[in-house]
């Protein structure tokens, strides 16, 4: 057998033999598309402004109802009225305490928010409206105080930083829980649904047409050309 083909058909065996571990190792090895680079921990701490319930993650500063009155008078007013109680169509921001389980329910600050840092974080991330992540440290943190004192949830004196975090208490913190409908409505689950043929056919029990509602080209109503 001349060198050539030998080597050909070692080159064949090896192709044959080692193609489940190349198959494999493109199955298990990550992707790399080569797009974008490694976010910077400046950038990181850009997006990583997650507050928990309890103040973890709060920023540094401090601010009074008393500044955050001006805060909010100068930047938050014009849309949600002098007491938050809304200009024109703007979300209301004080007071519906009690009608949350009426007909009509206000949904505030004050009437709805479970946790203070569901106020901080939305005011945070999405105030003044079309200037948002404009507030500096201190101006959030004075007017989250305001609005908390909107709601007669803190008084007038009251300086919110991350040390008095603790002391503000959501008047509806107890109106939510953890989903428990695995536990509630488990009576309620059918572990076989019916998929296919479940019930009589559908059949076609009247027409527009016949009650004359739907107009024809003589009946219907032409637009002005």
């Amino acid at each position: 057998m001349s060198k050539s083909v030998s080597a050909a058909i070692s080159a064949a065996l090896l192709l044959v033999l080692s193609a489940p571990v190349v198959a494999q190792f493109q199955k298990d090895a990550p992707r790399i598309y080569n797009i974008g680079r490694v976010p910077t921990p400046e950038q990181i701490a850009g997006w990583d402004i997650d507050i928990r319930p309890d103040g973890q993650g709060a920023p540094p500063g401090h601010g009074s109802v008393k500044d955050g009155e001006k805060v909010y008078m100068d930047k938050c007013a014009a849309c949600h009225g002098e007491f938050g109680e809304s200009a024109g169509r703007w979300p209301q921001l004080a007071q519906g305490k009690d009608t949350l389980a009426s007909h009509d329910p206000v949904k505030t600050v004050g009437s709805y928010f479970p946790y203070l840092s569901s106020v901080f974080d939305y005011i945070r991330r999405a105030m003044p409206f079309g200037d948002a992540e404009s507030l500096s440290n201190d101006e959030l943190y004075s007017v989250v105080a305001y609005v908390l004192n909107l709601n007669d949830i803190v008084d007038d004196k009251f300086v919110l930083s991350k040390e008095t975090w603790g002391k503000v208490k959501m008047p509806n913190q107890g109106g939510f829980y953890d989903d428990d409908r695995e536990r509630t409505e488990k009576a309620f689950w059918n572990s076989n649904p019916c998929m296919k043929d479940c019930g009589p056919p559908v059949k076609i029990t009247g027409h527009a047409q016949a009650v004359d509602v739907t107009p024809d080209e003589k009946t219907q109503k032409r637009g002005v050309e």
